[in-house]
């Protein structure tokens, strides 16, 4: 083993003994998990039962709102809140976990007496991605829990999601977290600490790209810029997930097709990453 590998595998080791005793880490996580629940679950339950039998309940007809309730949906169903509100909290965990080691005085420490700067950088958003991935895991295993329960209580027949609906949904799930969390981890390095990064990530998230688009619709010329912004290719990826006709959730878009969304996603991750690599290795620390 080089020694390149060598202190990535040590960074790792100590991001995920950092992280896993940090409790904001797990106030973030915890956040969205339930929030998920709540929005994808718990509103539609009782939208659903609140209706009469054939009438719209949530600007959807009961049964269908009952069919999205059901386990076979949950790829579709779990994807559809982290374009915008899962993103935001993944960013944040990203921003808080590159920038708090600026006002820690970590970073100092860790580049002047442990391994090389690329390699504690590295290892910090390799960890990153296999905690979204994680995330993305118990979510839809969480989903999968809730929609059974409900699915039994409703005396509606059990029918797991095919695999391969499963699999792309967990991709889609990964890939819009995982560039969100490598955004916040990009503004994070350029901020140089957590409070601005958080504060510039949730106004981005939340408003200038939504902004953009409104403007869009009235001057053309901006149509093409934001068409490939990183929040179009996150509601596009989610968005193509979708199956039922009828109100989209905040941040779900039809503007890309899944390929194109990917392959934007996957632009903006390696971007965000080299970028606060980069920055990091580059730049003094004072």
């Amino acid at each position: 083993m080089n020694t390149m590998t060598r202190d990535l595998t040590a960074s790792v080791r100590a991001e995920i003994l950092r992280l896993g005793r940090w409790p904001a880490f797990w106030i973030v996580l915890a956040t969205w998990v339930l929030l998920n629940l709540t929005f994808a679950y718990l509103f539609n339950y009782l939208a659903y039962t609140s209706g009469e039998n054939g009438a719209m309940s949530d600007g959807l007809p009961r049964d269908v709102l009952l069919g999205q309730l059901m386990p076979a949906a949950v790829p579709e169903v779990f994807t559809q809140g982290m374009s915008m509100f899962g993103g935001a909290l993944v960013l944040i965990l990203g921003a808080l976990a590159v920038g708090s080691g600026y006002g820690w005085g970590t970073w100092k420490t860790v580049f002047t007496q442990g391994p090389s700067r690329a390699a504690a950088v590295t290892g910090l958003l390799v960890t990153l991605l296999a905690v979204v991935f994680a995330l993305v895991l118990a979510a839809f295993a969480v989903d999968i829990g809730i929609a059974t329960v409900i699915a039994a209580s409703e005396s509606q027949p059990i029918t797991m999601p095919a695999l391969d609906d499963s699999l792309v949904g967990i991709i889609t799930g990964t890939a819009i977290l995982g560039m969100w969390t490598a955004a916040g981890a990009f503004i994070g390095a350029i901020a140089r600490g957590p409070a601005l990064a958080v504060g510039l990530g949730l106004v981005w998230v939340l408003v200038v790209e939504n902004l953009l688009r409104g403007v869009a619709g009235i001057f053309g010329p901006i149509e093409a810029v934001t068409n490939l912004m990183p929040g179009t290719a996150a509601g596009s990826a989610a968005g193509a997930m979708r199956t039922v006709a009828g109100p989209a959730n905040p941040g779900v878009l039809d503007i890309l097709t899944r390929g194109e969304s990917f392959a934007l996603l996957a632009i903006y991750v390696l971007a965000f990453a080299g970028g606060t690599i980069w920055l990091m290795t580059r730049r003094d620390l004072t």
